[in-house]
This record gives C-alpha cells, structure tokens and sequence, in this order.
C-alpha cells in the first residue's frame, strides 16, 4: 500500500512538473477551455500515463529476460533487444517512411524478436564459465547490431533519426502519440498470467519438460512479449536503458525468484522509478530538460557496477 501510493503521488506531481505552468488554481479558474487545461490533457497526462506503461512494460520485460537467459545480469538493453528494435525501425524509415507507427512497431518486434532468438542461440552454443559472460555475449552482439545501424544511417543521412530513438525522451509524448503502449501493458497483463510457466521455464528445459510443459513455447511466449514490449517503447519514446536491470534485482533481493509473486511489484517499482527520473530530469536545468534515458543511463550504470562488485555476484 505505502507503494502504491507512492507511485500516485508521483503520478500527480507529473501532472503539474514543467515549464508551462499547470495548477489546480489555474485549472478550476480557466476551466475546460483554458489553457491549463489543455496542457494538462494533451501533454501531461499522456506523458504520466506513458511513463507508467513504459516504465511497467521494460520492467516486466526485463524480469522475463532475466528468467529465460537464468542470470540476473541481463535485460533489453544489454541483450541486442533494444538495438535490434531500432535497426528494424530504421528498415521502415527508409523502405516505407510513411508507415503507420503500428507498422513501424511490428518490424521493430520482428527484428527485436530475431535479435533475442540470436541472442539465446548464441548462448547455448558457447561454453559459459562466468556468469559474466553472459552479459558480455550480449553487449557484444548489440554493439555490432547497433553498428551496422549506424552505417546504414549514416549511408543514408538517417543519423538524426537513429539519436532521436536511442534517448529515451518523453517530452514528445502527446495525445494519440502514445497509445501503443497501452499494447505493452496488456502483455504485462499477459505476462502475469504466464508467470508460473516462465518460473519453471527459469529452472531449465529439463526440469520443464518433466513437468509436462513445452520449453520451447514458454520461451517463445516470453520472447515475443519482451521483443513486442521493447518495441513498442522504442518507437514510442526512444530507447529507456537498464530498467529492466535494476527493477527486477531489487525485487529479486527483497522477494525471492517466484515470479507471480514478485511480478506486480517490479510493474509497480518499475512505474514509480521511471516517474522519479523523469521529474527528476525536468527539474535539474530547469525550465529545461534532460531527457530520462540520460538519467536512467547514469543510474543504471552505478547499479550495473554494484551488481558486478557484489561478493555474490557469481551466483547472480
């Protein structure tokens, strides 16, 4: 309970945090048709409610990440999710600029789900010793994924495009810009109803098998909503990194692997931690604004490196 509300009171003091002025005062005098009004319903409460699904999508998506791959060092953005995402956005920029955003977010899940399916392939093929190599792997491949994005823009003068989707920045977010994410939480949705197959799935395909479950199934379940999840936020909002890194190992830490029971509160955490950064990024320089995949970048980073340096990081 102390949680939720938390995470509601940072939900409204999202409403009134920016550069143009948004008050109750203001509200109740200019009415349906003034101008705070409208700030407040074509900006402000899109972007609060896009960072909550965001924020709940990328930390559902990571835990899931996390369960499949068996080691806590993974998510997204540090498995190829995320580049991948952005290099099948690229495809439909320059192939088909004028595609509707549910067609660029379909190319990007494909992609993104490829890019993950590669991942996990490469993982069974190699002999892990470390637990750090896994995360390794991973940054490697989105590194060379990112690179051949990279060329292809700068071959064809789309670099501007490839930095406006690798920040994260909710500052664009307006009305009827974000309701794809409405998609991601439905598969959070679905992810909770999934939980105890992806718990077991976490165990091995084995242990799966014997319990009469279809191993390959529940990852494939789990891949299309981490890649569907992750592409939906990276053409929506650019790119949020390490989110779901940190979400999912503070729960982890406090609450145990069992994902139905933890599941609901990295949604929650994950909302409320993306709500922080993002006023918190809006007040630093204020009346300007550092986007939050700047802020989550820097947070996420420290965390990563105490992650690493923890005496029982080898058992991640």
């Amino acid at each position: 309970m102390p949680a939720s509300l938390l995470v509601l009171a940072l939900a409204g003091a999202s409403l009134f945090v920016g550069v143009s002025s948004v008050s109750l005062q203001g509200l109740i005098d200019g009415g349906s048709a003034g101008k705070a009004a409208q700030v407040l319903l074509i900006s402000r409460l899109p972007r609060t409610l896009a960072l909550i699904l965001a924020g709940m999508g990328m930390a559902v998506a990571g835990m899931i990440m996390q369960m499949l791959a068996r080691n806590r060092f993974v998510e997204p953005s540090t498995v190829g999710t995320v580049e991948s995402a952005t290099f099948g956005t690229l495809l439909v920029t320059f192939f088909a600029p004028n595609a509707p955003v549910a067609v660029k977010m379909l190319v990007a899940a494909g992609c993104a789900l490829a890019g993950t399916a590669l991942f996990l392939r490469i993982l069974r093929a190699i002999p892990l010793r470390s637990v750090l190599m896994v995360p390794l792997v991973g940054i490697m491949l989105g590194g060379v994924i990112g690179a051949t994005t990279a060329f292809f823009a700068y071959r064809f003068d789309l670099l501007q495009s490839i930095g406006a989707w690798t920040t994260g920045d909710f500052s664009i977010v307006l009305r009827g810009r974000y309701e794809l994410l409405w998609g991601a939480a439905a598969l959070t949705l679905l992810a909770y109803i999934a939980a105890d197959r992806f718990t077991v799935a976490g165990m091995g395909q084995e242990f799966t098998t014997n319990l009469g479950l279809n191993h390959r199934r529940v990852v494939t379940l789990g891949l299309v909503i981490v890649a569907t999840v992750t592409a939906a936020v990276v053409v929506t909002v650019g790119v949020v990194p390490f989110l779901g890194l940190i979400v999912p190992n503070v729960v982890s830490m406090l609450m145990g692997d069992n994902m139905r029971r933890s599941l609901p509160w990295v949604a929650l955490l994950g909302a409320g931690f993306v709500l922080a950064c993002d006023i918190l990024g809006r007040l630093i320089i204020h009346p300007y604004e550092i986007p939050i995949g700047t802020v989550m970048g820097v947070i996420g980073a420290i965390f990563f490196l105490y992650l690493l340096l923890r005496r029982n990081a080898r058992v991640a």
